[in-house]
């Protein structure tokens, strides 16, 4: 299979974080090549341990997957899935062509069992939160981390995937932001969470310009939209008085997402005020997730995490 990744790239992913490339020196090509190692640990990690927690208590899987809320999450592992087909597919063409199949598969199956929930009626609006949006970011992620180019039948996947994470993603955004709007304020513990809003916009706007092979005025809006939302957001998100838990990784994925339209978009420009915002980002985006890394360890070692 012919991929389209440039072959000086490296990408890594953290958690569900979106790919951060690095094309640069070869110091950057090393970082970038411990930390796709790092990632895949991770997510072997992650999923051994939901694995064994599904064979011992498959009861409280299944609870988890039919809740209204925490079903959404499930998308994160579907979207895993497809990003570590980016980081492993750089090494290994097969291996990533199987997890691209595997979590494209998933994540339109996640997909549709969401939109036959919400359909089922009987709904509670005050449930339309931020985590509503990751089966629709998941099924865009299709088409951000696809790379092969002369595998039958990718142009209407695609196609489909894009149609359903755009609809999907409209739908479910504006029943959240009416959901903010008229209710009373997410849980502090969930707060962190409000950062996905941005995933949407950053996320369509790689996918759109992988579909289109151009970034033109449609994806422009995409992206300074998504940063718009990310400027109103981060005072909320960002501020004391919030204690740290496993729910602060909801902000890596959108804030990666953000620094690679960021990155794209200024590399397409050739504007220096641009290039400025990208780099600045990708620092903010290293230093968080550095930070989240260094807090979920403490928390793992010292039994917090599995007291929570």
């Amino acid at each position: 299979m012919r991929r389209t990744f440039p072959h000086c790239c490296r990408s890594h992913v953290l958690s569900a974080s979106l790919p951060v490339t690095l094309c640069t020196s070869g110091l950057g090509v090393q970082v970038a090549d411990a930390l796709s190692i790092f990632s895949s640990l991770v997510f072997l990690a992650i999923t051994v341990a939901y694995l064994f927690k599904l064979v011992k208590h498959p009861g409280a899987v299944l609870a988890e997957f039919r809740h209204p809320i925490a079903g959404n999450f499930f998308g994160t592992i579907t979207i895993s899935l497809l990003l570590q087909s980016a980081v492993l597919g750089h090494y290994f063409g097969q291996v990533g062509l199987v997890l691209w199949i595997v979590g494209t598969v998933t994540t339109l199956l996640v997909s549709y069992v969401v939109v036959s929930r919400l359909l089922s009626g009987g709904g509670d609006p005050s449930h339309a939160v931020p985590a509503w949006l990751i089966p629709g970011v998941a099924a865009l992620d299709i088409a951000v981390t696809f790379a092969y180019t002369d595998l039958p039948g990718s142009a209407e996947t695609l196609r489909v995937a894009a149609g359903i994470g755009t609809a999907l993603a409209l739908v479910m955004f504006t029943m959240i932001v009416v959901r903010l709007v008229q209710r009373e304020p997410l849980a502090a513990a969930m707060t962190p969470s409000l950062m996905i809003l941005v995933a949407p916009f950053e996320v369509g706007f790689l996918a759109y310009t992988n579909l289109t092979g151009e970034v033109d005025a449609f994806a422009a809006m995409l992206f300074y939209f998504g940063l718009f939302l990310f400027l109103v957001l981060a005072p909320k998100v960002f501020r004391p008085g919030i204690a740290f838990g496993p729910a602060w990784w909801a902000i890596s994925f959108p804030l990666a997402a953000l620094v690679n339209a960021a990155l794209k978009y200024a590399s397409v420009q050739s504007s220096q005020p641009l290039t400025w915002l990208a780099w600045g980002l990708l620092i903010l985006l290293t230093a968080a997730l550095s930070l989240l890394t260094v807090r979920t360890f403490r928390i793992v070692f010292n039994g917090k995490l599995l007291a929570n």
